[in-house]
């Protein structure tokens, strides 16, 4: 039991150590702690340069290998289904939060809507966030729902050319395997980034928050917290039952703590992944949804964009409801 526990937890152990370490070292070094900065700045560049290769080869070699497509539409279908219904969950319980505790209370309105308000144009906007004019621009973080787009389409690409496209498969198969290796050896300096950066946050943006923050932040990080306990929890008892619930939060916390202090969802693409290998998860689900999954389904930013919507509702003297 002992050696079973260790292996699986130790280094959300460690971890959680060099947090708890680099939020003490904030507190104790305060503004001196940005001198931590640029350690916690190579973890994060470094998640950052490999994440890029990491969503293509993740992404085309998943498809490529198919050999039913049909299976490739049944869990796309169910990736969509999940990703909407547990965004208007998170979304439905945060209008809750800020119709209880409104995060900010404004005796009057303090800005004013342009007479030449307009709605933006959302199916431009759609078409620059799915698709780039140029090849050198998928490299780019900026543009991962372009890139997903294209991974998915060469991994198509190379099932359908089935015997003549097998060496390409096999160069997408290896490069996901190389990638997934460079990102093994990056989380070895996860404890030492994620500590880093801790420490900075905490040091620099400690005694901000209880001043202007404080109220918006008294009312999203309670809320968030017991989505992410309460309904992971939730989530993965449907999917897996008590297994399920266990292999989750055993696995869950090297991603988490990524989370939280980067900031990124798509950072924590390497950790998620190396999560759904150790859980079991069958890889052509893990290698798509995944990915996909940091780019369009982020339900604490759905939480978060009710919040902002709600400031912006009270500063511009507007009723939140309807």
């Amino acid at each position: 039991m002992k050696h079973h526990f260790l292996r699986h937890y130790s280094f959300s152990i460690l971890l959680i150590f060099s947090v708890a370490v680099g939020a003490g070292l904030g507190i104790l070094l305060k503004e001196k702690s940005a001198v931590l900065k640029p350690l916690g700045d190579v973890f994060l560049n470094l998640l950052f340069t490999a994440v890029v290769p990491l969503v293509f080869f993740s992404i085309s070699s998943a498809i490529a290998e198919m050999s039913d497509l049909r299976r490739l539409g049944k869990i796309m279908g169910w990736m969509i289904l999940i990703f909407v219904v547990t965004g208007i969950v998170s979304s439905c319980l945060m209008i809750l939060g800020v119709k209880l505790f409104p995060p900010v209370l404004l005796g009057h309105p303090i800005f004013e809507l342009p007479e030449d308000f307009r709605q933006n144009n959302a199916t431009a906007r759609i078409v620059r966030a799915f698709t780039v004019p140029d090849f050198a621009h998928l490299l780019s973080r900026q543009n991962m729902p372009a890139l997903i787009v294209f991974a998915i389409l060469i991994g198509l690409a190379a099932s359908l050319a089935r015997e003549e496209g097998k060496p390409f498969v096999n160069f997408l198969t290896a490069g996901n395997k190389v990638m997934m290796k460079v990102i093994h050896l990056i989380m070895f300096y996860a404890p030492v980034g994620l500590g880093a950066y801790f420490a900075h946050l905490v040091g620099t943006l400690g005694p901000d928050l209880p001043g202007s923050y404080f109220r918006v932040i008294a009312v999203y990080y309670p809320f968030a917290l017991f989505y992410f306990f309460a309904g992971s929890s939730l989530y993965v008892w449907l999917a897996g039952g008590k297994k399920g619930f266990r292999d989750f939060w055993g696995n869950i916390m090297p991603p988490a703590l990524t989370a939280w202090g980067t900031g990124s969802s798509v950072a924590t693409v390497p950790a998620n992944l190396e999560a759904a290998d150790r859980i079991g998860v069958p890889k052509d689900v893990s290698r798509i949804v995944i990915p996909v999954g940091a780019t369009i389904h982020m339900d604490g930013t759905c939480m978060g964009a009710i919040v902002k919507i709600s400031l912006l509702f009270a500063f511009f003297g507007l009723p939140f409801h309807g």
